[in-house]
């Protein structure tokens, strides 16, 4: 059987596309400027609904939402760049401090060099010292032998 087509109970078949093949001009106008007064129908319900007070209330709710939402995304915001100040602020700190530690650690270290250069200085001078005694009490001893000897 052919889809679309019916049997009629003497047998034949009847299309049933048929009837709509069969329209006129005059049903075909009259289908056009009804669709047509259907659309336009639409399309004032359409703005009539936009221009309820209805539709102003859920417009300015939306606004209040959005609004809202903006104002909690720039608190948000502005949270965060505190905490990146704060965050900032403490590196520096941290820094200042690990360079002033550092300041002080090379201060004590040149003082201990200071120290150690004065000490080894002090002990060379005496070592000098006591080698030139020690030289001129031998030349002392020598004098006295070439003397006696004499």
């Amino acid at each position: 059987m052919l889809q679309g087509s019916t049997v009629i109970p003497d047998g034949s078949h009847k299309d049933q596309m048929d009837s709509s093949k069969k329209t006129g001009f005059a049903d075909r106008l009259s289908a056009a400027a009804e669709a047509r007064k259907a659309l336009l129908e639409r399309a004032a319900r359409a703005k009539a609904a936009a221009d309820s007070p209805e539709a102003a209330e859920r417009r300015a709710a939306r606004e209040a939402i959005r609004s809202a939402r903006e104002a909690r995304n720039a608190e948000r915001r502005a949270a965060r760049l505190a905490e990146q100040a704060r965050q900032a602020a403490e590196l520096a700190a941290a820094q200042a401090a690990e360079a002033a530690a550092r300041e002080a650690s090379r201060l004590a270290e040149k003082e201990a060099a200071d120290r150690a250069f004065a000490e080894r200085t002090v002990r060379e001078a005496a070592e000098e010292a006591e080698k030139q005694a020690a030289r001129d009490a031998r030349y002392a001893a020598r004098k006295a032998r070439k003397r006696k000897g004499r």
